[in-house]
């Protein structure tokens, strides 16, 4: 019966260790899908901001462009962008008094972190249209069980093709932002913790100043 009682003290702990990392390797999982949801719906959109728009009094081969970070309302943690999606108010052909009008659903959106919450938040300023033609704000949140979301803002200047270092607000040259979105794992008894999953995706600023002179 001793033996017996060992065997099974021995069998029991490699079983519950072996529950433990199974449940771990799960959220694990979990996480990582998590994370790269988060990245996937922040890099599209981040990607488009910006202007990028011809002015015609510069001639037809003028590119000018701002990258569309509200520079007073963005660092770290929290990040504004606008992009003329729709070109609304003219073209290159017949310009437009309202040609840089930011006005339209996903023209206007701030991404930042909830701590109260563990989640990424979207405001939109420009999200409902009501019946008169105007639109009200909506918030809502892009994915949750995240532990932070920072933001890295790398410029480029002139012709060059180095970025400067990493800074933790952006400015007018910003071309390339880096997302770092980190999930930090639950409690599991027998595993190191605390553990976390971090991941990180470059987003270039497609119509930003640099970008368009390589074209």
């Amino acid at each position: 019966m001793t033996v017996m009682l060992i065997a099974l003290g021995i069998v029991s702990s490699v079983m519950g260790r072996a529950m433990s990392v199974r449940a771990r390797e799960s959220r694990t999982a979990d996480a990582l899908a998590t994370a790269q949801a988060a990245l996937s719906v922040l890099s599209r959109e981040i990607s488009n901001s910006g202007f990028g728009l011809l002015q015609a009094n510069l001639g037809p081969n003028a590119k000018t462009a701002s990258n569309g970070i509200v520079i007073s309302e963005s660092n770290a943690h929290r990040i504004r962008i606008r992009s003329n999606i729709e070109n609304a108010g003219g073209t290159f052909e017949s310009q437009g008094p309202t040609t840089l009008a930011i006005n339209r659903p996903g023209e206007d959106v701030t991404y930042f972190f909830d701590a109260a919450t563990s989640s990424i938040v979207r405001y939109d300023r420009y999200a409902i249209r009501n019946a008169g033609g105007t639109y009200d704000p909506q918030t809502s949140v892009v994915v949750n069980r995240i532990s932070n979301v920072s933001f890295e803002y790398y410029d480029y200047v002139g012709g060059t093709s180095l970025a400067s270092a990493a800074a933790t607000t952006p400015s007018e040259n910003t071309a390339r932002v880096r997302i770092i979105v980190d999930v930090a794992l639950d409690p599991e008894y027998g595993q190191p913790n605390p553990e976390h999953v971090t991941f990180a995706s470059d987003v270039t600023l497609r119509n930003n100043s640099y970008m368009l002179s390589q074209y």
